[in-house]
């Protein structure tokens, strides 16, 4: 009995490999597809109307508009610039400080042996990040308001206290900013290999050591990372600052909201988004400033 072996053409499986390879290749921007669609609608819309109005002047008489650049001066002049100067102000010193309380209280947890302690804090650390707005508001005021329990308890105006006011409204900020910074910085701090603290000591370097010239200068790009993250989120916040201070603290979040509004002048619609574009413009540049320091880290923390 002859058995008869018989062999696929050679060129059967290399005609496959490709018809596969053109499959994936083809498959990756379809899959993509509804993701940029999104994007260009719940963002690339609401950027595009953004530029137009803030470039364009409507004449209150005849109702034609015109493109100019008056409404990106006015931005820059009087109470609108005090209050982009209030909002830097109030977000940069909010974001540093949250920055230098939220590191350690990062590290503790990380080098902390109870994981039921972790977990907890990293828990809450989310919570807390998300917790903003009206509610937040009204916590610090039934607490630490003129009438608050803490400041009739304690006797805190008499020491000069005010909850209404840039340092008040400074406080209230880092209840939620220090989470967020604690949630940002503690992959980072994961990061930091046991052989360099090994290794430092080896070497006779104390601890103060060890951070000033091996952790810090490695955290570096991820803190500026963190304190963009807390800046942005600072600069953005709005509902907080408008149930607690109102007016009584000049921000740019405020100031678009009263000039689309109507409530100080009529008409100033396009300056509120002149405004927005100035608020965009100020997160690019530090965008800008962090996105190269953050390829620097990658290297050391990957």
């Amino acid at each position: 009995m002859t058995t008869t072996i018989t062999e696929a053409p050679a060129d059967v499986a290399p005609a496959a490999a490709p018809r596969r390879r053109r499959r994936r290749r083809t498959g990756g921007p379809l899959a993509v597809l509804p993701l940029l669609v999104f994007v260009a609608i719940a963002f690339g819309l609401p950027a595009l109307a953004m530029l137009d109005g803030a470039f364009t002047v409507k004449d209150q008489a005849t109702g034609a508009s015109s493109y100019t650049t008056a409404n990106l001066t006015g931005s820059f002049q009087g109470a609108y610039l005090t209050a982009l100067t209030g909002s830097v102000k109030l977000s940069a010193v909010s974001a540093g400080l949250a920055t230098l309380l939220g590191l350690p209280l990062a590290q503790a947890v990380v080098t902390s042996r109870s994981r039921a302690l972790r977990e907890a804090v990293l828990t809450a650390s989310g919570v807390l990040a998300n917790f903003g707005g009206v509610p937040l508001a009204f916590a610090f005021v039934a607490t630490l308001g003129n009438s608050g329990v803490l400041t009739r308890h304690l006797s805190l105006t008499d020491h000069g206290w005010d909850l209404y006011s840039f340092w008040g409204l400074v406080v209230v900020y880092l209840y939620f900013l220090i989470p967020l910074m604690v949630l940002t910085i503690t992959p980072a701090l994961d990061g930091l290999r046991s052989q360099w603290r090994e290794a430092a000591r080896n070497n006779g370097a104390t601890t103060v050591q060890y951070w000033r010239h091996v952790a810090l200068p490695v955290l570096a790009p991820s803190l500026l990372g963190g304190l963009v993250l807390l800046f942005g989120s600072a600069f953005a916040a709005y509902a907080t600052a408008a149930a607690m201070v109102g007016s009584a603290v000049p921000l740019v979040t405020l100031q678009i909201a009263d000039a689309i509004s109507g409530n100080v002048l009529v008409g100033q619609e396009n300056v509120a988004l002149a405004l927005s574009l100035d608020m965009v413009l100020i997160a690019g540049l530090v965008m800008a400033v962090y996105l190269p320091l953050q390829r620097r880290s990658a290297r050391w923390l990957a």
